[in-house]
């Protein structure tokens, strides 16, 4: 026999048990394979020529039914190599990391066990895998191995049934039933001969001659245990001309047993009287086996089982089923749901069960059991042949570790709301609104959150109610309204007061406090009867040293009240609340010292009748360091004015003292020297080196000079590496001045400088700035350069202060570094 004829063999094999599987059986097997080895998916696969997925179980459920290529299957490994395949870490295994289900990263690990037909063809494949990396034990293969037979037993079997029950309806019974296994019978009344075919024989394991022809002689064969049995049902049927049933074991000569299934009817003479029984046997070994098999697998494993016939009652228990529901199977087989358990007729799994058993599909459900099981199960109620079948796992320890996680997450998921609030506003007040936001609802109904000033006044004095928040839109203004008049109604032996002082406070039945316990009476405590808090946490916000104020929540009667563990979250928030505060109002006062420093830094600028000089500086969002942005204007001997714009690297003290003594050089050069700007910078890096100002900058010197008519000026300018100035003109025209720009001060190169020259007009606009206005980190610089030429040519039309001012609003947001803008701009000479 060739390779290919063998390979034929098994196709045909296959095919046999394909046409004929049990859906409602090999699901129920996939659903313990799945759930006894925890894995996200199961399937029974059948190889042909193709992969055909006959029933599966998790995430793969949708493939059941599907036939698809077996180039990239995993089964149809198992299936050419005759054995387990075991992968543990599909991306790094040499045999299957090229695999199109490895290559998308759906496959991380597989487990996959023959699945052997009687005839010895590996018909297919009972795998379970999942998207991660997993080990498998032996234990796993063994369960594996266990249920795959089971799953080939039900194949097996319902081939054997589909066969037997087409050919009883084909005209050629004989020959249809030889081809299928079905030995037929005969026996005759009047002589008591027993005919008995080739296929019956063989099955006995018995001969022409070793066979004696009579009903003894199959007597002899049956079990002594079923023969009572056996010879009952078959009297009953003579005597009432019925149908003959029954299913039994034989003993074969080679003391091998089988299990068959022998059906006949009365057959009538020539002259129409009963006078023989003719009849088919079946073999049910196989079933048998799977049936024992199944039925150790689940008496073992550490699922629920239990089965409920079509009428509603107990069919059958396992083990773990006796243990959850703590009662011998033995007392409660045979009854109704309702009879074993009183009060589960409403359960969901009684629900469920009808819904099956009416003919709907599988369901799966997780539900909570009240004592005595008082314990969460996932549930899966699917159709059997005489019923349903309903699994229960016990999940209370995964449930309660999901909650936990789940309160995790939420605690984790409120402290960095809290966090973020304060990195991303300057505003101390907006910052506490947003971070009290965070606990409602996912903490408490309702909050108030106050601020502490320092001090020695009485404590009512200093506290104030900066913000509240309610979950219910219509008690938002209730909420208003008592936050306004809460400190003043609060009664000076309230405990609100031990709070701040002495820590969390927590009030049982809170809004039924009396008056003058907590609130004096009047006003705001009808309003804290209208929030209704049953329980109320009020925590201290405590900064580095001192209290700087206090939270206040409050949950509701339709809540539960606060826990232990909800407090310690609540402290912890405080606790976070108390420092961010803390450190917002320790920035806010470092901000303002470092503005207040860095503009004293910064000259007041000249006046000119027709040159009007106007600058702006922004600290950057990080305001609490001083930066190196600087500007200048300023007149010499001569009568020329000078502009500069400048930014030295760095932004510590270091820079800004670096900015002083440049701006201060660079004025006493242009006043010394009275040269074009080129020569005036030249003379600066000098002056830079011999003093040793250690430090790098950018700058643009300019010099307005009279033009050739009193209508004109000219500017002349040198840059040490900085942006170019734009001037905006009367007629609406915006010109970047783009020239060739020399190195760095600093660097000390020794090159030369060079000057440039551009002529003004009345009405036109000069506009020198820095680094910050323009650089943003997710565009070009050429893109910053062109939204500020257009932003300028659209506001050209505007007075100089309120151009400053509307050209800082537009390009200042998403600014992180200092921006110095100085802005010229020429009228008419009067």
């Amino acid at each position: 026999m060739t390779e290919q004829t063998g390979e034929d063999a098994r196709i045909a094999a296959t095919e046999r048990l394909l046409g004929a599987a049990p859906l409602g059986a090999l699901d129920v097997v996939t659903s313990l394979a799945a759930q006894m080895l925890h894995t996200t998916s199961a399937e029974v696969s059948l190889i042909t020529d193709v992969r055909h997925t006959v029933t599966a179980a998790g995430e793969t459920a949708q493939n059941a039914g599907s036939s698809t290529s077996r180039i990239d299957s995993f089964c149809a490994i198992v299936v050419e190599e005759g054995q387990a395949l075991v992968v543990a870490d599909a991306v790094h295994d040499v045999r299957v990391r090229d695999r199109r289900p490895v290559v998308t990263g759906f496959l991380g690990s597989y487990l996959g066990v023959p699945m052997v037909a009687d005839d010895g063809h590996v018909v297919g494949s009972l795998c379970v895998h999942q998207h991660e990396p997993r080990g498998w034990t032996a234990h796993d293969q063994e369960i594996l191995t266990e249920l795959a037979n089971a799953a080939t037993g039900h194949l097996e079997i319902s081939a054997l049934t589909d066969d037997y029950r087409g050919r009883q309806r084909a005209a050629e019974l004989g020959t249809a039933a030889t081809a299928a296994g079905i030995g037929t019978w005969e026996w005759n009344f009047a002589d008591d001969s027993l005919v008995w075919d080739d296929v019956l024989l063989e099955l006995f394991g018995l001969t022409p001659e070793t066979f004696g022809g009579r009903i003894d002689s199959f007597n002899a064969a049956v079990h002594p245990d079923d023969l009572p049995e056996v010879t009952r049902a078959l009297t009953e049927a003579i005597a009432s001309s019925g149908i003959y049933e029954a299913q039994f074991r034989i003993l074969r000569p080679d003391g091998g047993l089988r299990w068959i299934a022998a059906r006949g009817k009365p057959a009538p003479g020539p002259d129409g009287r009963i006078d023989r029984f003719v009849g088919a046997v079946t073999d049910l070994t196989a079933l048998r086996r799977g049936e024992a098999r199944l039925g150790t697998v689940l008496d073992t494993m550490a699922v629920g089982y239990v089965a409920l016939d079509r009428d509603g009652r107990f069919s059958y228990a396992n083990t773990e089923a006796e243990r959850v529901l703590a009662t011998p199977r033995a007392e409660f087989l045979g009854s109704t749901a309702h009879e074993a358990f009183p009060g589960i007729e409403d359960s969901p799994v009684l629900q469920e069960y009808r819904r099956v058993a009416d003919g709907g599909a599988n369901v799966s459900f997780d539900a909570y059991y009240p004592p005595p099981l008082d314990a969460w199960f996932e549930v899966r109620v699917v159709p059997v042949d005489d019923g349903v079948g309903i699994y229960f796992l016990d999940i209370s320890g995964r449930r309660a570790a999901q909650q936990e996680a789940e309160r995790n997450a939420e605690r984790a998921a409120a402290l960095a709301e809290v966090a973020g609030a304060f990195a991303e506003t300057l505003d101390a007040e907006q910052a506490l609104l947003d971070a009290v936001r965070a606990l409602v609802p996912r903490f408490a109904d309702w909050t108030i959150v106050s601020t502490l000033d320092g001090g020695t006044a009485p404590w009512r004095k200093r506290l104030r109610d900066v913000g509240a928040w309610h979950h219910d839109p219509l008690l938002r203004g209730v909420l208003e309204e008592y936050r306004g008049l809460r400190v003043e109604a609060f009664a000076d032996d309230s405990p609100v007061r031990d709070a701040l002082t002495h820590g969390t406070l927590v009030l049982e039945n809170s809004a039924a406090l009396p008056p003058g316990h907590l609130l004096e009476p009047g006003r705001a405590h009808e309003l804290l009867l209208d929030l209704a808090p049953a329980t109320t946490v009020v925590l201290p916000l405590r900064g580095r040293g001192r209290t700087r104020g206090l939270l206040t929540v409050a949950r509701t009667g339709d809540r539960e009240p606060f826990s232990a563990e909800d407090t310690a979250t609540l402290e912890e928030v405080s606790r976070q609340i108390g420092l961010g505060l803390d450190n917002a109002q320790l920035s806010a006062a470092q901000r303002g010292l470092a503005e207040e420093l860095q503009l004293s830094l910064l000259t007041e600028l000249p006046r000119f009748g027709d040159l009007q000089l106007v600058a702006r500086y922004v600290a950057a969002a990080d305001g609490a360091q001083i930066g190196g942005d600087w500007y200048d204007g300023f007149t010499v001997a001569d009568g020329s004015t000078f502009l500069v714009i400048g930014d030295v690297t760095g932004h510590d003290r270091g820079a800004a003292v670096a900015m002083a003594q440049v701006r201060n050089v660079l004025r006493g050069v242009a006043h010394a020297l009275r040269d074009s700007p080129a020569r005036i910078l030249e003379a600066l890096e000098r002056a830079m080196r011999d003093l040793a100002v250690d430090t790098l900058g950018t700058a643009v010197l300019a010099r307005v000079e009279q033009g050739p008519t009193d209508a004109t000026r000219v500017l002349r300018w040198s840059s040490a590496g900085h942006l170019p100035p734009l001037v905006v003109h009367a007629d609406g025209g915006a010109e970047l001045l783009d020239r060739p720009h020399d190195l760095l001060l600093g660097l000390d190169s020794g090159l030369p400088r060079h000057d440039h020259t551009v002529a003004l007009l009345e009405g036109d606009t000069l506009l020198l700035y820095t680094d910050g206005l323009v650089e943003r980190r997710d565009e070009d610089l050429d893109e910053g350069l062109d939204r500020l030429r257009r932003n300028a040519v659209e506001l050209a039309g505007l007075p100089a202060d309120q151009f400053c001012d509307t050209l800082l609003e537009r390009m200042s947001p998403g600014s992180e570094d200092d921006i110095a803008l100085l802005l010229l701009r020429v009228h008419p000479t009067r």
